[in-house]
């Protein structure tokens, strides 16, 4: 091979690999706002399993449950606790709805005033987040990278909302209020971006139930 050819060769190779490095390098230093910004963007429906654990200021666990999560946005969700009580959250696009299983009492409330700045709106608002929190980047944890949310708004019923990424997307949150509670959710199963019905969110109250509210 000629020292034309050499080179040719080379270079050639260099500017196969080069954009290879250049998305390798931005993976690798990729921080929570880009994980965020990239969930917003790309995410519009999302199902997934869910485990929740609520510890007091000593950070004493005083509950545990679990269930599923479906969104679609904008504004439709549905939070299904199967353990150790039932109760399904439902936001239908217009409405909010609230069904406790054991009380058999449903209690449903304007969507737009009930969601504000809290954990359902962030995951399945409009995607401008920005409008009810302050966001930034928390830093690394273990294996994840967290941002934090603050609600911009004093009627919120929590101080702040960390949200954690890993490589393969979203993988917890956890909910600060201000008793000195801390919530924390873990995500499993998730699927992005699944074909949702909008039927998926129509809740209708169970015949016999106490509706409260709107």
């Amino acid at each position: 091979m000629s020292k034309r050819d050499s080179f040719l060769h080379k270079y050639v190779r260099s500017f196969v690999l080069l954009p290879l490095l250049c998305l390798y390098v931005e993976q690798v230093t990729a921080t929570s706002l880009d994980h965020l910004k990239l969930f917003m963007r790309n995410t519009q429906a999302l199902t997934a399993d869910f485990a929740q654990t609520v510890y007091d200021k000593n950070f004493k666990l005083i509950q545990q449950s679990k269930g599923t999560l479906q969104f679609l946005r904008p504004g439709k969700f549905r939070w299904h606790y199967e353990q150790p009580y039932e109760q399904m959250i439902v936001g239908d696009g217009v409405r909010l709805w609230i069904y406790d299983k054991d009380l058999n009492q449903v209690t449903v409330k304007k969507l737009d005033q009930a969601l504000g700045a809290s954990p359902a709106a962030f995951l399945a608002g409009d995607g401008e987040i920005e409008k009810n929190f302050v966001i930034s980047d928390d830093g690394k944890r273990g294996n994840s990278e967290w941002v934090l949310a603050v609600p911009k708004g004093q009627d919120s019923t929590f101080e702040k909302l960390l949200i954690g990424f890993n490589t393969d997307g979203l993988e917890q949150m956890e909910l600060y209020d201000r008793f000195g509670h801390m919530t924390r959710i873990q995500f499993t199963h998730l699927k992005y971006n699944p074909h949702l019905s909008s039927e998926t969110f129509v809740f209708n109250p169970p015949e016999g139930a106490d509706v409260i509210g709107d």
